[in-house]
């Protein structure tokens, strides 16, 4: 009922504001306007007058205000109407969108009022998400007649084609319906009124109660976080020697995250104990009383129940604690107004010594903020979701221990769903632990049965509370409708903003108040309120159990659905927002449960539709079917495929406020549709991920109303007559087009809102300076960067040009390109600069005899000198005066294309540059000498005084530049010349060169692409002067044309201790055999032996690999004497095999030794395994448990003919087949399988095992298949119902496709190259079937292909007809 209320009295509030002050109502209603918002007034009145009390009962007060609400659906989109044929007139002038509903109606005021006004807004956006109930007047139902003569298809071929009047204007209808609306709105409102009148409800009880904590923990064992537990734990016992009296430690983090255990623990750790004299916890919950918060305090302090005034209450605390170390624990805070937390904390800082703690912990970062505004003393720790490994041993106590195999693959399923919450696993563990069957277990898994406990200690009500104590009813909302993104989105706050409003949630609150600022400040508030996490990027993200709130709260108003797993009678009746993930799936049941919602809900009045994930096939065809009736829509995500748009009503959606368009880069000819020019609502217009064509519907300015256009800058400077879009506040880019008014400067000055970044291109173009002057770029005071571009140099052309395109003063961002004349603007020159805040300048192919004074720009961070004639020194000279303040903020400079530059000249300021971290200089090919080119590696002295914080040092093509060793100091994580490379953690050798290993640090992957010249002697060099490892980061190391030898492969696990993973290419030289070892304490994870012919794996006991027990990943490659030394016959027997068991990934290509599947046996937990061009294996000894975790499985030999062997595919599934029974694990978790026979594979036996898991299945150079398959072939194949890829790749002769493909329900691709089918299967392909692909073909197969594509349009078919030779 709150909800009902909320919505209510939202509604009322707009409604009566815009009868106030809109023509329709001042005009048009006459009589009928004071009564109507007299009594609007006081429903209003009343409805804020029972706020807060209790309607749970009162079932009649509901239906009422739904009725209401729904009349406000119609109000909203009949007004909407009227507004979009308002700006049509406007537009085209005509004078067609007047009302006929008094007899001395204004025809002319009507038209000049909406005009000036269409776009301040609409009565009832914000109930957009209410449900519309169905109107019995069918008449007045009918907003806009029928008689539409637009052809959406001749209009989506043709993107010049724009549809001109093709929705025609009803007055006859619109008069009906506003008369109607009216009436209704009348008789809604008396009711309503009435009933809460008489009504006398109770007050409600507060839902927000809190089950109090205490200091006792709830569990022996704190599971994970060990690393954070011993930092608190040092934080707070070291506190004392900061020589603070009081610190104040938040603890942050969402709810269920395991905040109160994770304090319980430290507050009884042994170190705390011992490190203070007193110790209170106190539970604070949802509200801060202040003076019960200091009595419980005194109460534990004195161990008796307090009373008394306040002061007293605080002079007994100071008495209590003076002189004395203490840590007092406010768990569970969730609100405090600062002036009573500047009470508290002034409090203890009366009483105590050094070292004295408060402890709070929270879900609002905003009480961090807080306690850091009081006091510097203050820090913070955020805890989030516990890792994968620590949550699942504490899960796997929440569900009982339980060691069944199979109940244990459905609790990992379901602990990775969620997420890391310690009270998700306690509010799951019971359920689990009251059934211990499969089906139970399953069951669970897939409805997500947690999310519908209601204890008070289980999650959703613990995350409820969160909820329900958020401050606003907008608020809420802005927080419900997020649930209509997927898990994990990213939002920014840009697209947020105006999705919000598009939806009615937000409206412009002032003159001066934009969308996205008012969007940016909610989002704000619901990250203080711990309902978003922020990323580095600024945007956030929501976690996913707080999604699944959302999806809980807004569930009568919205649905996120999942194609592949929903069921439409969840959905309830009366959603108004849907958004599906479609996530390249189809199943027959996608169908079916969506032709089940288009009868459950109401299809026609949807306000938001968002599709994400790209679809095609068949599920174009049913989403088609699912809303060919949708008319209402504010906002649209949909994604264009081969045929254009799939909504065959997309023209009619003239309430658009939000589109979103996706587009695949295979269909990279389609263009824009024409008619998205007559949504003249649209505000927000994301092409960001727009991959077709740039063109532009020629009349795309109409789109008069729209702030946001999110495309390519490629879109940008396409759009003709851009002026007209007067509300657009940025354009990436503007192209200005010879004798083309459509693109004249001039464009540019009707845009006053314009802001961010602007790039003017072909300025040549520009032929007198009053063309200039009407771009007003002085005026454009939100434009952050400009870009003045002449696409062609003229070296004769009028200054004055380039003088009246000076930006305004507060420009951060300067870039200009090919200027002509040889003089600077004066704006830019010494004695007149004007941009004073300048951060970054790019100047490009100008020829001035004088540039900028660099030196004076004292905002300056980044400059970028490129293809300017004539600078041969870069120095002290050049920089137009030098003060204190020069350079102080630059931190990137280029050089790049300065033909004539010799020398960066540092002088005697050697300090100038000392805030510079990144350098490029490319293509300078005269360039000799940087400031500090000439210091030597022996000494840093004069490295640390020339650029001590460079970071970034990038020189290319400079042949002449003689560097010093690198890194020249410990801060330089990056650099490129043409033999080093260092980005970060990788680091690149290209030859011997010069390496300041002394600063080396961090370095994890380490590539020597020659490594013919390293040593032992050459590693040494790595060490430092106390003998210890200096490069003992690095964990991955590359060698190319390694020359390996025993004692090269001994010591570089000496000289890198930490190795994990060490990859070796082998040289062309005949080296002697060098035996493979490690030493066993090695922390090798994966190795990489190719072409390294000269190496023996050692047959002993504990040899080889055999010592690497952290041992995850082998590659071996051509490798001929590698296993030279084992014997295939002792290999079953033997208990002493190559490899330990704990390998998951194993690939072995082109080993010619004679070798058994029996030296693999021990490996059962491997998940890949790769046998490829190994002509000698065989399957004696083979250990079916190799398979129970195997998920990849290659195992084949390409072939030129069938005499050629084969491998041992054939061989090893006959093997598993021919026990009987199978053993229950076999392949059970195989999702890709490559081999070389496909007799092998399809019988009934590995079939049936493979049912449910294999996603993906390749044949390659089977060339004994008999070409055709047989009906044991065919009968098996039905079973891989999981299948969603087939290729059959070099099988040259088959000469027919199965006969059941059709059968496959999952299959979305199949592939076939280098065959002889002639024709497709006679009972047809799957309908789930995305891309069919016969690479070249017979001219039969490939007609009957082009037949199929035109058959099913959203099939992508490639059949190209072979040549005849």
């Amino acid at each position: 009922m709150d909800t009902g209320l909320g919505k209510a009295i939202w509604l009322l509030g707009k409604l009566v504001n815009k009868l106030a002050d809109d023509v329709v109502a001042s005009r048009d209603l006459g009589p009928n306007f004071d009564t109507l918002k007299t009594k609007l007034q006081t429903t209003k009145g009343l409805l804020e007058a029972a706020e807060g009390k209790d309607f749970t009962d009162k079932t009649g007060l509901q239906g009422l205000l739904e009725g209401l609400i729904s009349k406000a659906d119609e109000a909203e989109d009949a007004l909407d109407e009227l507004h979009y044929f308002i700006i049509k007139d406007q537009l085209d002038g005509t004078r067609n969108a007047t009302l006929d509903l008094v007899d001395n109606i204004a025809a002319d005021a009507l038209h000049a009022r909406h005009a000036v006004r269409h776009n301040a807004g609409n009565w009832f956006s914000y109930f957009s998400c209410c449900r519309a109930q169905d109107d019995d007047d069918g008449d007045a139902a009918v907003v806009v007649t029928g008689r539409n003569t637009h052809d959406t298809s001749k209009a989506m071929a043709d993107p010049d084609n724009h549809i001109n009047g093709g929705l025609p204007f009803d007055r006859v209808a619109m008069s009906k319906k506003f008369r109607q609306l009216i009436q209704d709105l009348h008789s809604q409102c008396d009711p309503v009124c009435e009933l809460l009148k008489i009504t006398n409800p109770s007050t409600k009880p507060a839902s927000t109660n809190r089950s109090p904590t205490s200091s006792i923990p709830t569990t022996d064992q704190l599971f994970g976080r060990k690393d954070i537990f011993d930092k608190t734990i040092n934080q707070i016992t070291n506190a004392r020697d900061k020589g603070e009296v009081l610190s104040i430690l938040t603890i942050v983090g969402p709810g269920g995250i395991g905040k109160t255990t994770f304090t319980q623990h430290l507050y009884n750790d042994t170190r705390i104990i011992n490190n203070f004299t007193q110790r209170v916890w106190v539970c604070v919950s949802t509200k801060f009383d202040l003076p019960k918060i200091t009595r419980e305090i005194l109460s534990c302090l004195t161990k008796k129940e307090e009373s008394g005034n306040f002061d007293q209450l605080q002079q007994g605390i100071i008495k209590e604690l003076n002189s004395k170390r203490f840590l007092i624990v406010l768990d569970d805070m969730w609100e405090a107004s600062p002036r009573d937390w500047e009470k508290l904390v002034a409090l203890f800082k009366m009483c105590g010594t050094n070292g004295s703690m408060i402890l709070v912990t929270t879900r609002h970062p905003q009480i961090a903020e807080m306690a850091r505004e009081v006091t510097k003393a203050a820090d913070s720790i955020e805890l989030t979701s516990l890792e994968p490994n620590e949550y699942w041993e504490l899960f796997h106590q929440c569900i009982g221990g339980t060691q069944d195999q199979h109940l244990l693959e459905i609790a990992k399923e379901i602990a990775q769903k969620l997420k890391g919450s310690p009270l998700a696993a306690k509010t799951v563990g019971p359920l689990l632990r009251r059934d211990q069957s499969w089906e139970h277990w399953d069951r669970i898994l897939k409805n997500k049965k947690w999310l519908e406990q209601r204890g008070d200690n289980d999650i959703i009500p613990a995350l409820r509370i969160s909820y329900d104590n958020l401050p606003c009813f907008r608020l809420k909302k802005c927080f419900s409708y997020l649930s209509l993104f997927p898990e994990d989105h990213n939002f920014h706050s840009l697209d947020i903003s105006y999705f919000w409003n598009a939806i009615g949630i937000l409206d412009e609150e002032g003159q001066n108040d934009k969308i996205e600022d008012i969007g940016s400040k909610y989002l704000d508030e619901l990250f203080k309120f711990g309902f978003l996490m922020k990323r580095h990027d600024n945007s956030f993200v929501m976690h996913d159990l707080l999604h699944d709130l959302s999806q809980i709260v807004s569930s009568k108003e919205c649905a996120h659905i999942d194609c592949s797993n929903f069921r439409a009678h969840e959905i309830h009746t009366s959603i108004r927002h849907l958004s599906i993930s479609m996530q390249h799936k189809y199943t027959e049941n996608f169908e079916e449960e969506m032709s089940r919602l288009k009868s459950r809900i109401d299809i026609g009045n949807l306000r938001s539709l968002m599709i994400f994930e790209d679809y095609s096939g068949p599920s174009i065809k049913v989403l088609k079917d699912t809303f060919d009736g949708i008319k209402s829509l504010r906002v649209l995500f949909i994604s264009m495929n081969s045929h254009g748009l799939w909504l065959d009503n997309f023209s009619k959606l003239i309430h658009l406020r939000y589109l979103k368009i996706v587009s695949n880069p295979t269909h990279n000819r389609l263009c824009l549709p024409s008619f998205v020019s007559t949504f003249y609502h649209l505000k927000f217009l994301d092409l960001s991920i727009w991959h077709c064509s740039w063109d532009l519907p020629k009349d795309i300015s109409r789109l008069v109303n729209l702030r946001h256009f999110v495309a390519w800058k490629e879109l940008h400077s396409n759009v003709p007559k851009v002026g007209q879009m007067k509300f657009l506040q940025e354009l990436k880019e503007f192209h200005v087009k010879e004798d083309s008014p459509e693109f004249e400067l001039g464009q540019l000055g009707k845009l006053e809102e314009l802001g961010g970044e602007l790039c003017i291109r072909g300025l040549e173009n520009v032929k007198t300076s009053r063309e200039a002057i009407e771009a007003k770029l002085m005026a454009k005071t939100n434009l952050v960067t400009l870009g003045l571009v002449w696409d062609v140099k003229q070296l004769s052309m009028e200054d004055d040009i380039i003088e009246n395109l000076q930006p305004h003063p507060k420009i951060r961002g300067l870039q200009i390109v090919n200027h002509g004349s040889d003089t600077c603007p004066s704006w830019l020159q010494r004695t007149n600069f004007s941009l004073k805040y300048l951060e970054v300048l790019h100047l490009e192919g100008v020829s001035w005899a004088t540039l900028p004074p660099f030196g004076q720009i004292y905002y300056l961070r980044e400059l970028k000198l490129k293809n300017i004639v004539g600078i041969c020194q870069f120095g002290p000279d050049f920089f137009g005066g030098v003060t204190e303040e020069s350079f102080k903020h630059l931190k990137e400079f280029e050089f790049q294309d300065m033909p004539e530059l010799v020398e960066w000249v540092g002088g005697a300021n050697s300090d100038l540059f000392s805030g510079l971290e990144r350098i490029r200089c490319h293509n300078c090919p005269k360039l000799s000498a940087l400031p500090f080119s000439g210091c030597s590696g022996s000494s840093t002295q004069d490295n640390i005084i020339w650029f001590p914080n460079l970071q970034d040092l990038h020189i290319r093509e400079c042949p002449k530049l003689r560097l010093p060793p690198l890194p020249h100091t410990p801060r330089l994580s990056s650099f490129w010349t043409d033999h080093l490379h260092r980005s970060e953690a990788d680091l690149f050798i290209g030859e011997s060169g010069d390496l300041a290993v002394q600063n080396l640090r961090g370095v994890v992957n380490l590539h020597v692409d020659d490594a013919s010249f390293i040593s032992f002697t050459d590693l040494k060099k790595f060490r430092g002067p106390d003998d210890g490892a200096m490069l003992h980061s690095v964990q991955s190391l590359a060698l190319r044309k390694a020359s390996l030898s025993e004692n090269l492969l001994s010591n570089v696990f000496t000289c890198f201790p930490t190795l994990s993973r060490f990859v070796a290419y082998g040289s062309d030289e005949n080296n002697e055999e060098a035996m493979l070892q490690f030493p066993p304490s090695t922390s090798l994870k994966s190795v990489h032996f190719s072409d390294c012919k000269n190496l023996i794996l050692p047959a002993e006991e504990g040899g080889g690999f055999q010592g690497l027990l952290s041992l995850e990943s082998a590659y071996l490659s051509d490798c001929g004497k590698l296993f030279s030394r084992w014997s295939m016959e002792e290999a079953a027997q033997s208990t002493n095999k190559p490899f330990p068991a704990c390998l998951k990934s194993l690939q072995v290509k082109m080993e010619q030794s004679r070798l058994s599947l029996g030296l693999l046996s021990n490996l059962t937990s491997l998940t890949s395994l790769e046998i490829r061009c190994c002509n000698n294996y065989s399957v004696d000894g083979f250990n079916p448990a190799m398979t129970f975790n195997l998920k990849d499985l290659k195992v084949y030999n390409p072939r030129r003919d069938e005499t050629e062997p084969y491998s041992i595919a054939a061989d090893l599934f006959a093997e598993v087949a021919r026990i009987q029974p199978m053993p229950a694990g076999s392949f059970g978790r195989l999702v890709e399988l490559e081999v070389d026979s496909i007799a092998a594979v399809l019988v009934d036996p590995i079939c049936r095992h493979l049912s449910t898991t294999l996603k993906t299945l390749i044949f390659s150079y089977d060339l004994r298949m008999p070409g055709s398959f047989t009906e044991e072939q065919e009968q098996a194949l039905q079973q891989l119902t999981s299948l969603q890829h087939l290729y059959i790749r070099n099988c040259r002769v088959i000469r027919c496709l199965p006969q059941t493909l059709h059968r496959l329900p999952a299959l979305r691709r199949f592939f076939i190259n280098d065959h002889e089918i002639r024709s497709l299967p006679k009972n047809g392909l799957p309908r789930s079937l995305e891309t069919l692909d016969f690479s070249f073909c017979c001219a039969e197969l490939a007609k009957e292909c082009q037949e199929l594509s035109r058959q099913r349009p959203n099939l992508k078919v490639t059949a190209r007809a072979r040549e005849r030779s």
